[in-house]
């Protein structure tokens, strides 16, 4: 590429490598933290306790090894891309591998949760309100999925990754607000901080049997593993540290993002072990996904509602924005200019990266009705392990390549390249072997193995 090229490609997709450390670190938690945390957590929470905080707390150690080992070795290789840096390790099949399986797990199932988990909100909170929209709650949330998938996708084509960071900046503010108006109205409707041990104690263990069947203490080790992948090697999060003017931009931004996790634990996670000591056993919720709109509706202000649906709302468009960035720099800079047109221009590069995101759009909202489907048709199932076991097929394979680009001084490309692929149908064969066994352990058990094949 010409000089004047890879600076516009850099200037749509990378921000033209100049984010400082504060807009990196309130970019990536807002682009962390979506509508699907708020309600998904907060659901798993009343039907799981305060265990679900792990998930969170976790984080910490995995942003931690990002900024000081995987985010150095990017940035000197000064790619846009994570694939990049892995065809600079196995060659250009892995590299490839890892894109297109990328793009299918954010763009199908991460779109689809978030856009559903924004529609399925509004329609609970507000659905009296919406009649114009469906008669059936079904019709709703459709329609809604359709508009904030939409809206989300209309400024990321317009403005790419700068456009994200400037929203996600906002809506970084309008979610913590959100969140912390709604903690402290569920504490006090509780009786108090101290209540939850009064009258949630049996919820507030952060560590559960291992014969738990979705969260057992064990899988504290597979909740690392995972957050290798997750923060070390996962476009749609380091796409901004990528962006960084600096290395020490970079790592600052990914720290003080990193101490947020800890707030985000109190605010997304409390909420739902307070509802557990407001409801009692006789008030309990079927749905426990329901959890966050009741304490939504518990508020009788107006206003506060409203606060509280903006930080929903800017927490679902800043991680619906940041995957369109994510997914269209992935198939422009890495599948379209490399083997379908590699003599493109510039400007052709972006305009491909743009119909990319038209595409995760339409494939998005298709998920989003198939997340719909499954919620109406069993109420009671806890969406957010269904979600996590869904995806955790594919990130086996993710945190496979991560640790043997990283911590392997020469593994066999070829070996790597067919355990990645492998590693999704032994998944599944694990799963029909053992179907009783909780996801957590098997997809460590299954990361261990596919590391020691390639090791």
């Amino acid at each position: 590429r010409t000089r004047a090229s890879r600076s516009s490609v850099e200037d749509y997709f990378v921000s033209g490598r100049s984010l400082a450390w504060y807009s990196i670190a309130a970019s990536t938690i807002a682009t962390n933290i979506h509508a699907g945390h708020f309600l998904a957590v907060a659901g798993a929470a009343y039907a799981f306790g305060l265990a679900q905080a792990n998930f969170e707390i976790n984080a910490i150690l995995g942003l931690l090894i990002a900024a000081f080992v995987f985010v150095p070795l990017y940035l000197k290789a000064n790619v846009v891309t994570i694939s990049q840096f892995f065809e600079l390790k196995f060659g250009r099949a892995v590299g490839t591998a890892y894109s297109i399986l990328f793009m299918i797990l954010y763009g199908t199932l991460y779109v689809g949760s978030a856009l559903f988990w924004g529609a399925y909100t509004v329609e609970a909170v507000f659905g009296s309100e919406l009649t114009f929209l469906g008669a059936s709650p079904e019709m709703r949330i459709f329609v809604l999925i359709c508009v904030l998938g939409t809206f989300s996708a209309v400024y990321t084509f317009m403005g790419g990754l700068s456009a994200v960071v400037r929203t996600d900046m906002i809506q970084f503010l309008l979610l913590i607000g959100g969140g912390s108006v709604l903690l402290g109205i569920a504490l006090s409707e509780l009786g108090g901080f101290g209540a939850l041990y009064d009258k949630a104690g049996e919820a507030m263990h952060l560590h559960l049997p291992n014969t738990h069947p979705k969260l057992p203490w064990l899988g504290i080790v597979t909740m690392f593993l995972l957050n290798l992948q997750y923060w070390g090697c996962n476009q749609v999060i380091l796409q901004r540290a990528l962006a960084a003017r600096s290395l020490r931009d970079a790592q600052i931004g990914l720290l003080v993002g990193g101490t947020f996790k800890y707030l985000t634990a109190a605010l997304i996670v409390l909420p739902g072990v307070a509802l557990i000591g407001i409801l009692g056993e006789e008030g309990a919720l079927t749905d426990r996904d329901l959890a966050y709109p009741t304490l939504v509706n518990m508020i009788g202000t107006p206003g506060l509602k409203g606060i509280i649906l903006c930080g929903l709302f800017a927490s679902l468009m800043s991680t619906v924005d940041s995957i369109f960035n994510s997914v269209s720099t992935l198939w422009s800079v890495d599948i379209y200019k490399k083997f379908i047109r590699p003599q493109a221009s510039d400007a052709q590069v972006i305009r491909a990266g743009r119909g990319s995101i038209v595409v995760t759009l339409l494939v998005g909202i298709a998920m989003g009705v198939f997340f719909l489907g499954v919620k109406f048709k069993s109420p009671d199932i806890v969406l957010d392990a269904f979600f996590k076991e869904l995806s955790y097929f594919i990130k086996i394979g993710f945190v496979m390549l991560i640790c043997a680009a990283v911590f392997l001084k020469s593994p066999s490309r070829v070996l790597v390249g067919v355990t990645l692929v492998a590693s999704i149908p032994l998944g599944v064969f694990f799963k029909a072997m053992a179907p009783e066994m909780p996801y957590l352990i098997r997809t460590g058990l299954l990361i261990v193995t596919t590391f020691a094949i390639v090791a």
